[in-house]
């Protein structure tokens, strides 16, 4: 899981380092979340599940505002924190048993914190008029965490339900339709 991590964060921190302050208040593809609000929101993602790596409850009942307090150092921040979620998940044991109070299986919730860096990055890239190409291997771990976990994301409201994609749509594609995004979302 930690390779994988690594190669999300490297391809998630070029869309990152491209947003610009005029840019945090677009819409997003996920419609609760602006982009500041979506940063602020991968970011606590990115700090919480190191907890969750070495099997400790994360507190998920609020979202600090990151930007605002590292103000124009949130990337590198930002950058530090993805370095210290894959270290955590390196860690001898990381995808062992259950973690947390998530009492899930430890792969499934590393799989969990991919998925997130990978789609929002997306989403990031969406709002901000920007390229994303997912990192290799990703996106075939990630369309099996969400068929294991879609029936129950979906009752959650974690995901909309799946949208339609055309034939011979990509693999990124079906993924984002899979969690209820339109993969030719615009900003508009």
């Amino acid at each position: 899981m930690s390779v994988l991590l690594a190669a999300a964060a490297e391809a998630a921190l070029p869309v990152l380092r491209a947003v610009r302050d005029d840019q945090l208040a677009r819409p997003t593809p996920c419609a609760e979340y602006d982009v500041r609000a979506l940063l602020n929101h991968l970011f606590h993602v990115v700090v919480a599940f190191q907890t969750l790596a070495a099997k400790k409850d994360a507190d998920f009942s609020r979202t600090p505002d990151r930007l605002g307090e590292y103000g124009t150092r949130w990337l590198d921040r930002f950058a530090a924190e993805t370095a210290r979620l894959v270290e955590a998940w390196a860690a001898p044991g990381a995808e062992d048993g259950l973690t947390g109070g998530m009492n899930l299986p430890a792969r499934t919730v590393g799989a969990m914190v991919l998925l997130d860096l990978t789609v929002h990055s997306w989403d990031v890239a969406r709002a901000t008029g920007q390229p994303y190409v997912p990192a290799d291997g990703c996106v075939a771990e990630l369309r099996a965490l969400v068929a294991q976990m879609g029936p129950t994301a979906r009752k959650m409201n974690v995901f909309a339900e799946p949208l339609p994609v055309p034939p011979g749509a990509g693999d990124l594609d079906v993924l984002l339709a899979e969690t209820g995004r339109d993969p030719q979302w615009t900003a508009g």
